[in-house]
């Protein structure tokens, strides 16, 4: 019996400066937006470095959606479920589910 190599399964990520996947590299510039929409209010009143924080809170955010993944507990029921998946995938499911607002109504058939 000889040894064999097994790729690593990467799904299709490419990673840009060691942490940054495509997928996090775009949720954290999605969170910078919005953090630099809190900059340019808050600096109109004079608070640039509140500005600066609140943006790099923002970003981080962001960058944690897009490369975090849950993980699986045992002793909580939610991750036995949806362990492993990533965050924005699981944010991405709920909003498809809030959008389909089909109501389903069944009644008991009589023979």
């Amino acid at each position: 019996m000889g040894t064999y190599y097994i790729p690593r399964n990467y799904k299709g990520e490419t990673r840009l400066l060691y942490i940054f996947s495509i997928k996090s590299l775009i949720t954290t510039a999605i969170g910078a937006v919005i953090g630099f929409l809190f900059y340019l209010v808050l600096s109109m009143f004079g608070l640039k470095t509140a500005g600066i924080i609140v943006l790099a809170i923002w970003a981080v955010i962001g960058y944690g959606i897009g490369a975090l993944k849950i993980p699986t507990i045992v002793g909580i029921p939610v991750t036995k479920r949806i362990g492993g998946e990533s965050i924005s995938d699981i944010i991405i499911r709920y909003i498809k589910f809030k959008k389909n607002r089909k109501i389903y109504t069944y009644t008991k058939e009589e023979k």
